[in-house]
């Protein structure tokens, strides 16, 4: 019979510990990133819709419509575009930080 002890049985490897501040600091960068991806777009189409397009230009309601949702589009490809950004800078920071040690 091969007796394990309690110890080596529970043992937490160190270098997951080393990463936590990285998963933090990506998870907190993704939940960011989620929550501008849906507010803004869905607050920049209406206040777009009702302030610009409907009070400003003074659109019918059917094209104000049409330009808001061009608007609320754009702000996701600026949104995704700058996540990507973040990441990639976020992942090359990490991988230099590694390299060093």
């Amino acid at each position: 019979m091969v007796q394990i002890s309690l110890d080596k049985a529970f043992e937490i490897p160190v270098d997951i510990w080393e990463n936590e501040g990285s998963l933090t600091s990506t998870l907190r960068t993704l939940l960011f990133f989620t929550a501008l991806m849906i507010t803004l777009p869905v607050g920049l189409y209406f206040s777009s819709k009702a302030y610009i397009f409907e009070g400003t230009l003074g659109m019918s309601n059917r094209d104000s419509y049409f330009y808001a949702a061009i608007v609320a589009v754009v702000t996701v490809h600026v949104v995704l575009a700058l996540f990507v950004y973040v990441a990639w800078n976020e992942g090359t920071r990490q991988w230099r930080e590694g390299k060093q040690d």
